[in-house]
């Protein structure tokens, strides 16, 4: 499983897994101009990462994950995820679903077309989100 994993990863990479693990470092770059988008410019680098390598990774809610509520889960998670729905997660979203549409074009793509939306999901409400490996 491993083996398919990395096959799965390295294609991804290669046909354009590559250029959206880009636009998430650059999107934290420019929250990192900003004293206020340290927590954005975090958040796009991990996710950014996963983006690069998605397959055998996975995005859940933290306090899914530790039963717990805590500053990206609350109410201030939520005003976070909407500025930055406005600022960046349309955009990087607007990517992955044209990333994906070019995906499901062939049988070979569409694993790739949903890696993609799943992404594109996790691009509109990232905070309070966390990367996960999947058993």
């Amino acid at each position: 499983m491993a083996v398919l994993r990395l096959i799965f990863n390295i294609a991804w990479f290669v046909l354009g897994g590559f250029v959206m693990g880009l636009a998430w470092w650059v999107a934290g770059l420019l929250c990192y101009i900003s004293i206020i988008g340290i927590p954005f410019g975090r958040a796009c680098f991990v996710i950014g990462e996963m983006t690069f390598w998605p397959f055998g990774q996975d995005h859940m809610n933290r306090q899914s994950l530790t039963g717990r509520e805590d500053i990206g889960t609350g109410a201030f998670g939520t005003i976070g995820n909407i500025i930055w729905f406005l600022l960046f997660g349309i955009w990087l979203a607007i990517g992955h679903i044209t990333h994906a549409l070019a995906c499901f074009v062939t049988i070979i793509g569409i694993p790739f077309g949903i890696q993609h939306l799943k992404l594109a999901i996790l691009s509109l409400t990232p905070i309070g989100q966390t990367v996960v490996a999947k058993a």
